[in-house]
């Protein structure tokens, strides 16, 4: 059996953690990686389909100066949108709305269901990690907004792997609206209807932060899956990637 002498890696992916690994296995080789330092290649594609939804805008600043990069988790259907797709959209949006200055990103977690509208941390580092490093550095800070239990477990504890060393300290946890108007005016950001009732449930319900009582959107407002693409049926293939 012969040798070689051509280097190879290995990836070893727990199957549990819900890990997508399809950013590890496209090819880093060719000249299709460079797009990003292209922007009038990502002009050309049209993401006004990913714009109706609003789940990524670029609003107001933060009370240092940053540009607020806001994205709500819950208007995001993952299931839908592939995961390169979704990083020439983050990528068009961030160079054609932010070429310049400090942002800050403000994500809403608020009854994010996994299944529906969580693209995955891999895909997200992904996502981050290809970004120029002008970009990575321009970026402050990350407001994360309604957190959970659950979430908080999986950066504490895997986040020092998944994210590198300059994101994962720029994470800044807001279990309740009312600390984020420490950092940010009323007014600079849209807060949804949904996330101010949200905040309103864990205010009075604050066992619901930790998993010990259950969260009543999520039971009884939440309308199912099939009813949140209704809007977006015209524009998306039902459950298959868009591509």
């Amino acid at each position: 059996m012969g040798s070689s002498s051509e280097d190879f890696s290995v990836v070893v992916l727990a199957s549990d953690l819900g890990v997508d690994a399809r950013p590890f296995l496209l090819s880093s080789d060719g000249d299709g990686d460079n797009w990003h330092d292209c922007p009038a290649y990502l002009s050309d594609e049209d993401f006004s389909d990913l714009d109706a939804l609003q789940a990524f805008r670029v609003e107001g600043t933060d009370n240092y100066g940053n540009r607020i990069f806001r994205i709500v988790g819950k208007y995001f259907p993952a299931p839908v949108v592939s995961c390169e797709r979704l990083k020439k959209y983050v990528f068009n949006k961030i160079f054609s709305e932010l070429p310049e200055g400090p942002f800050c990103i403000v994500y809403m977690h608020s009854t994010v269901q996994k299944e529906d509208n969580s693209p995955g941390m891999t895909v997200l580092r992904w996502i981050y990690e290809e970004l120029p490093s002008d970009y990575k550095e321009r970026l402050c800070a990350v407001y994360f907004v309604h957190p959970g239990i659950r979430s908080r477990l999986v950066l504490a504890t895997l986040g020092r792997f998944f994210l590198s060393g300059g994101l994962y300290w720029k994470i800044k946890y807001i279990s309740r609206l009312q600390y984020l108007w420490d950092d940010i005016k009323k007014g600079e950001v849209e807060i949804p209807d949904f996330v101010g009732d949200h905040d309103n449930i864990l205010e009075h319900r604050p066992l619901t932060d930790y998993g010990i009582e259950p969260d009543p959107l999520h039971l009884s407002e939440v309308p199912p899956i099939g009813y949140s693409f209704g809007r977006y049926e015209g524009r998306w293939a039902s459950r298959e990637y868009v591509t």
